[in-house]
């Protein structure tokens, strides 16, 4: 008999939802087959089975799952199952969710922490959420919630409410969702400073054409920029920490969160210990990347780790842009490429906390003469 452990998704989140089982009690399952899923504070991820069995659920929908705690059972062919276990981490979890219900004052499904956040900034009260008929309330159960009871002050009580897909507007799309949550937090919680340095990029962007030849990989200027930002973690350490309450905490290894918006929301895939990947390996990774945002088919660790951001405002008549520091991070460096390939507005956004305006300008003086001495 193999057991089957929640796995640790993120360094985030203390504890996960399981939402939703994929597999019955009882059904024979294979290795790899995805058997659960689970949401994080960021995204929703399967979890699959570790080898093949007949599979017993441990956990119920809807709990909060520790990293570590074992979920589930996998019985091979003609293996007796387990006697039922005592009460241990599953059960208080499970005491932990029921807790969480009580405290919002009117029991009801267990809220996964994204829909908890959403109905907060939507004003759904818990015990709202308590009248869902849901396993486990979402962050789509929240959104159809809210919108059923939009429009107050309602309808005469004999007129019935209007559907939710006639409200006026374009209802956000997840992703931007995400986005949006972002963007409060850190205007919420961080006090950001800006710097700006000039670069003559036309000869970098001449140099990428030539690199792409060389690596095989597209190089432009994500990439390089990628590469000289994390060459420079070892000389200005603070600028890829995080910060609680008055102690600065230092990363081993720059991990470096890249922007990529095609239309639909904005993704910050990460490339982790950029520092020690050849340009090649960051190229084939940001190519990657891209192609994941056209599908939003991210992995949680694609999207989690990062220390320090560049945003890319790479269009032609972009010639200066303020990005947000994003939570969780320290600075945040936006590029922009004017069309005639000249003098380049690099903005550096930092948090005040961790950083002054002295370091910061020494920070892309060093940026900028690294840069410049690609040609």
């Amino acid at each position: 008999m193999a057991e089957l452990s929640m796995p640790k998704l993120n360094n985030n989140d203390t504890d996960y939802v399981l939402t939703a089982w994929l597999v019955e009690d009882g059904e024979a399952v294979t290795e790899g087959q995805p058997v659960a899923e689970v949401e994080t504070s960021k995204a929703s991820q399967e979890v699959e089975a570790e080898s093949a069995g007949t599979f017993r659920r441990l956990v119920r929908e809807g709990a909060r799952c520790l990293p570590g705690e074992v979920i589930a059972e996998l019985v091979a062919e003609g293996a007796q199952p387990a006697l039922p276990r005592p009460a241990g981490p599953t059960a208080s979890v499970a005491s932990h969710a029921s807790a969480a219900s009580a405290a919002r004052g009117a029991g009801g499904p267990p809220v996964t922490r994204p829909a908890q956040e959403l109905a907060d900034r939507l004003g759904v009260t818990a015990g709202q959420l308590a009248t869902l008929d849901v396993a486990v309330v979402r962050t789509e159960d929240v959104q159809a919630l809210a919108d059923a009871q939009a429009g107050s002050p309602g309808p005469a009580p004999d007129v019935p409410a209007p559907a939710a897909e006639e409200r006026p507007g374009v209802p956000l799309t997840r992703v931007q969702q995400a986005v949006a949550r972002a963007v409060e937090l850190s205007h919420r919680t961080v006090p950001a400073a800006y710097t700006v340095v000039r670069m003559d990029l036309g000869p970098v962007l001449t140099r990428a054409r030539e690199l792409t030849r060389e690596v095989r990989r597209p190089v432009g200027l994500a990439e390089l920029f990628v590469q000289r930002v994390a060459a420079l973690h070892a000389d200005f350490p603070r600028f890829f920490s995080s910060i609680d309450g008055t102690i600065a905490i230092p990363a081993e290894a720059p991990h470096i969160g890249v922007t990529v918006d095609l239309g639909e929301g904005l993704y910050v895939p990460c490339l982790h210990d950029a520092a020690n990947l050849t340009l090649r390996e960051i190229a084939t990774r940001l190519t990657a990347y891209r192609i994941a945002a056209t599908k939003g088919g991210f992995d949680e660790r694609d999207l989690t780790g990062a220390n320090f951001v560049i945003t890319l405002h790479t269009d032609g008549d972009v010639v200066l842009a303020i990005p947000f520091v994003f939570p969780g991070t320290a600075c945040a460096l936006a590029v922009t490429a004017p069309s005639d390939g000249t003098q380049a507005h690099i903005g550096l956004a930092y948090d005040h906390r961790l950083i002054n305006g002295r370091d910061a300008a020494l920070f892309l003086k060093a940026l900028k003469n690294s840069v410049e001495g690609l040609v």
